[in-house]
């Protein structure tokens, strides 16, 4: 249900159960962060879903046996948050609870016109995983970020471009257009790159 292709540099993972909404099992979790993980050496990491969603977040069965307070959520933004690469979170479609995380974690955020964001956590009784808010808050102020967590409300993709949520709305294949993007990184002096974003994310290239 997790599938992994390493094509021309790029690491493009896709969340495959589009008859469940691409909702995540704790076994698909447990790959993801395996996989992310496991990519410290990988110049470009796309997270994609297979169909029309991206993620409707965790598996209804297994949120209410505990998964939607996993530590696994937690786990697997963090990790992708570490990576030193590139990470592009090719969003196909809508985005919704737990699977935020990942979203955020990216360093890019690409989405399709239909695309819906909301994260209604609240309404069900949990806290966010605790990263997400303040990942969310950076991209979009606090203001937004309860618009959405305590508002609940869902976020088409023209007004997540507006908030900044997302940073581009792509009408066509988006994960060819992350691989567009990651071009550059793709053909840059690795260690260039790294340096980069360490200093894109606003820390010294020495740490």
């Amino acid at each position: 249900m997790i599938e992994v292709i390493d094509q021309d540099g790029c690491r493009i993972v896709t969340i495959n159960r589009p008859d469940k909404a691409n909702s995540l099992t704790s076994a698909m979790l447990e790959r993801l962060c395996e996989i992310a993980e496991g990519a410290h050496e990988v110049p470009v990491l796309i997270l994609t879903g297979a169909g029309k969603v991206f993620s409707a977040g965790a598996d209804l069965d297994e949120a209410r046996a505990g998964l939607a307070t996993s530590p696994l959520w937690e786990r697997l933004s963090g990790a992708i948050a570490a990576l030193p690469g590139l990470t592009i979170a090719a969003l196909n479609g809508t985005l919704a609870g737990g699977a935020n995380g990942m979203a955020l974690a990216c360093d890019l955020r690409l989405a399709v016109p239909t695309a819906k964001f909301f994260y209604p956590v609240m309404k069900l009784g949990y806290l966010p995983q605790p990263s997400d808010p303040a990942r969310m808050a950076a991209l979009i102020g606090p203001a937004r970020t309860k618009l959405i967590l305590m508002g609940g409300q869902k976020i088409m993709a023209e007004e997540a471009l507006q908030f900044g949520l997302i940073d581009r709305i792509i009408d066509g294949d988006v994960v060819a257009a992350a691989r567009e993007i990651a071009d550059d990184t793709l053909n840059a002096d690795p260690e260039v790159a790294r340096a980069i974003k360490t200093m894109c994310n606003g820390a010294s290239v020495g740490q």
